[in-house]
């Protein structure tokens, strides 16, 4: 059996030495996954980001998810890149509710050179509200990923999605390398990496042993991990998959934060379909990250009230940044489980 004691920071995981783990007793594998989380981690931690479409829809990828692809129809609205003052409004509205971290979003294949004179003024505003900074454009250049770490930018978020052998039956328009290559750039650019994937696409048990494995064998560990559960979109060609189970869902948390001891991992997409149980577990099993608000990109999250009443009766308390003073997390925590209704922090672009 896995040994939680010698958690340590690995890049030579097996594909049998994965499964192993996802086949554990569920009340072992979350005990081991509890154990590694608290030897690198504070316990009730959770680390909080806002998220902001900054351009949508029209995006020439073909990713089967997404409701942003040019590819289907979904019904919505295309937006061109939003005024460089309205995300620093949102900005600053996500930093008054507490949040440590602003990502900032836009349906590309790869930024164009046109735009990213808009985009670094963002970065830079964004940076000197004490923020810090996340952003994910679609593919970079190497030249791209050095004039965004030059302007601040924190984070890079750059998903693999899914395992290798799965990911072509999810996407057409680029490659798995195309995605590897991205986060060569980010990492050399110096900047964190934000990379993690999607599960309940209709992938295969060994298909999410892959993609973790994937992870954990990068050269670095992505400092922050993503795991999402799909969000169904009609007019997508995954709307009528098959739903994951939700244990299946909450091991993979576990096994994550095993793999990956040191990773914020981040309980991202479709906590709007789970109760207050099953992300109590995702958190038991290590998630100590979380989108904060009322909408994921186009995607709807928990409201930002609800998640905080959620914090109250779990003990959990938003992590904290060396400039953000402690006085300043509680008040936002405590206006927001006052408030009965509270402005959403996040706007659909425009």
């Amino acid at each position: 059996m896995y040994d939680a004691k010698q958690a340590a920071v690995r890049h030579n995981w097996t594909l049998e030495q994965v499964n192993s783990l996802f086949a554990l007793p569920f009340n072992d594998l979350l005990f081991q996954a509890q154990t590694v989380h608290r030897q690198h981690f504070t316990p009730n931690e959770v680390q909080i980001s806002t998220l902001l479409s900054i351009k949508t829809g029209a995006c020439a990828e073909d990713c089967k998810y997404c409701p942003q692809s040019g590819h289907y129809n979904t019904g919505l609205e295309r937006e061109r890149l939003i005024e460089v003052e309205k995300v620093l409004t949102q900005a600053a509205a996500a930093k008054s509710q507490g949040a440590s971290r602003f990502c900032m979003g836009a349906a590309w294949s790869n930024p164009k050179q046109r735009d990213m004179p808009y985009i670094i003024e963002m970065v830079k505003g964004v940076k000197a509200m004490g923020l810090e900074t996340c952003m994910t454009l679609g593919m970079l250049e190497n030249s791209q990923a050095k004039e965004l770490a030059q302007a601040g930018l924190d984070y890079y978020n750059h998903n693999l999605d899914t395992s290798p052998e799965f990911y072509g039956e999810i996407i057409t328009t680029r490659t798995y390398q195309d995605r590897l290559d991205t986060l060569i750039h980010v990492r050399e650019a110096g900047m964190k990496v934000c990379c993690g994937g999607i599960v309940g696409m209709g992938e295969s048990a060994n298909d999410r042993s892959a993609l973790l494995m994937q992870l954990a064998n990068l050269p670095e560990h992505p400092q922050s991990v993503p795991i999402n559960m799909l969000v169904k979109v009609k007019g997508t060609p995954l709307e009528n998959v098959e739903d994951l189970d939700g244990f299946e869902f909450i091991r993979t948390i576990a096994v994550a934060r095993i793999m990956l001891p040191q990773s914020h991992v981040r309980l991202s997409a479709g906590r709007s379909r789970m109760n207050e149980q099953m992300q109590a577990l995702c958190f038991f099993a290590g998630a100590n990250s979380i989108f904060y608000g009322d909408k994921l990109l186009t995607t709807e999250n928990p409201e930002a009230n609800a998640d905080m009443q959620l914090f109250a009766k779990l003990g959990i308390t938003p992590e904290q940044r060396a400039d953000v003073s402690d006085e300043a997390h509680e008040l936002a925590l405590a206006d927001a489980l006052n408030e009965q209704a509270n402005p959403p922090l996040y706007h659909a672009a425009g």
